[in-house]
């Protein structure tokens, strides 16, 4: 049967002009896309292009023959599959670097419970010290900018600091390598 009269017949939806491209073609076309993909994937693309076709029979504009049609279509999925797998290849690689770094890292479950830890005992400073030490640490001034602000010494700045590392310190001292 002529190519061109297949694939009329196929557009206006007749099984049997399916079922002999279906039959012509599909052995032919697995083998093809084998040479770029696996043969599973070979079988199932050249699959979904035979679906594909069936249920777009009506829109379907080919310009070339059906035979060049079919093969460069699966040539072009084959390529959009690798594509596809190299996508995932790198996904799943950096996916397992940032996996195996957690898993490698013995701190690293404890991070999220040290932060809580740091965050509930500078809230329980006083409150002139608490100030103070979100100013330098936080707010990134330095001690004269803080005493400036507040209006005390920088002296005082000082000291509210370093007794509000040391109130860190001590509680925060099962965290703290020694």
């Amino acid at each position: 049967m002529n190519e061109q009269l297949l694939l009329s017949e196929i557009q206006e939806g007749s099984p049997e002009a399916y079922k002999k491209m279906f039959m012509k073609y599909y052995s032919p076309l697995c083998e093809y896309a084998s040479q770029f993909i696996s043969d599973t994937d070979a079988e199932e693309l050249v699959q979904d292009l035979m679906v594909y076709i069936w249920e777009k029979r009506e829109y379907l504009s080919i310009e070339s023959s059906l035979k060049s049609y079919l093969f460069m279509s699966v040539k072009n999925r084959s390529l959009n599959a690798i594509r596809n797998q190299e996508k995932k290849r790198k996904v799943h690689s950096i996916l397992y670097e940032k996996l195996k770094q957690q898993f490698e890292d013995p701190d690293y479950y404890m991070t999220d419970q040290l932060s809580v830890e740091i965050q509930n005992t500078i809230e329980e400073l006083p409150e002139r010290y608490k100030e103070v030490f979100e100013m330098s640490r936080f707010g990134e001034k330095t001690n004269a900018e803080i005493a400036v602000n507040l209006g005390i010494s920088i002296k005082t700045v000082e000291y509210r600091i370093t007794k509000s590392l040391k109130i860190l310190r001590a509680k925060l001292k099962n965290y703290i390598a020694k």
